[in-house]
């Protein structure tokens, strides 16, 4: 059995452990809150957007955009990789390496050049780690990405697709579902595709929506240039918050249940420690009275 003093410092040591654990898991619990209701946000907006151009289409109009139609060959892929830039969150960084790294084998089995961009420091060391080529490096991106920072990439994708500098983009994160679900998704987002308008009676849409007649002005094809680009930016930026929330979703997971196993050693160990101090006063006491029977002999 182990000594009492030696249990007393591991309890010690493992109670301020769950100190710095339960602080974490606070601290996630109030950033989550605020990029939950940020991605919510996000959402719905990018919801509307998207519908928008359909209704356009609904409305009688053809609806031509240049990021709507695919290249004819697709020769140049580009793959972004969303992770995080800190631990301590479950497995959150592993799932996505799992389809970071799956992705980017099919990718370079169809397209002849692939371009592999990681954001999150995490993500970064563990395909530097598998020695892949890496041609950007984002690390600036925290738990409150803005959309003027997003915006930035974003541009820069858009450039290189209409100069044919890039045929498509796929985008590595994990989608935020809900509360009790996330995961790791990939999704293309170069080319857009066809855009269509929410069925009616549904939450994107209605049966109002699809009856509505629009008068445009100038033109339509110049509202479908700010609307489509802006589409994009959103679908982008929409992928950074969920990234975030999904972030404090499982450091908050992984802290409570650290917490939760740092009190259950917590009490193992107080019930060693009793019994271990317990044997010692025995034995004490032993020496004790062995020693007075001693010297009344």
């Amino acid at each position: 059995m182990a000594k009492a003093r030696a249990l007393d410092r591991r309890r010690k040591s493992i109670r301020s452990i769950r100190k710095i654990t339960r602080t974490m898991e606070l601290i996630s619990t109030a950033r989550f809150r605020k990029a939950m209701d940020r991605a919510v946000a996000a959402s719905a907006y990018t919801k509307r957007i998207m519908s928008l151009v359909g209704h356009l289409s609904t409305a009688g109009l053809e609806v031509h955009h240049p990021l709507l139609e695919p290249h004819a060959e697709t020769s140049r892929a580009g793959l972004l990789v969303i992770s995080a830039n800190r631990g301590l969150c479950g497995g959150y960084n592993s799932s996505i390496m799992r389809q970071g790294f799956a992705q980017y084998k099919l990718l370079k089995a169809d397209v002849p050049n692939v371009s592999l961009e990681i954001v999150g420091k995490r993500g970064i060391s563990a395909f530097r780690f598998r020695k892949y080529e890496i041609a950007e490096r984002f690390t600036h991106f925290e738990d409150k990405p803005t959309f003027a920072e997003v915006e930035v990439l974003a541009n820069r994708y858009l450039e290189l697709y209409r100069t044919g500098k890039l045929d498509r983009l796929d985008v590595v994160y994990t989608k935020f579902e809900s509360l009790g679900r996330q995961r790791a998704v990939v999704e293309t987002l170069l080319p857009l595709g066809q855009l269509e308008s929410a069925p009616a009676g549904t939450k994107g849409g209605s049966r109002e929506d699809s009856h509505v007649q629009y008068e445009l002005l100038p033109t339509a094809a110049s509202i479908v240039d700010e609307v489509v680009p802006a589409s994009f930016k959103v679908k982008l930026f929409k992928c950074f918050l969920d990234a975030a929330v999904s972030e404090q979703i499982a450091r908050r997971v992984a802290m409570k249940n650290a917490t939760e196993n740092a009190g259950e050693m917590i009490g193992s160990l107080s019930i060693a420690y009793n019994r271990a101090r317990q044997s010692q006063i025995t034995g004490e006491l032993l020496e004790i009275i062995g020693g007075a029977e001693a010297l009344n002999k």
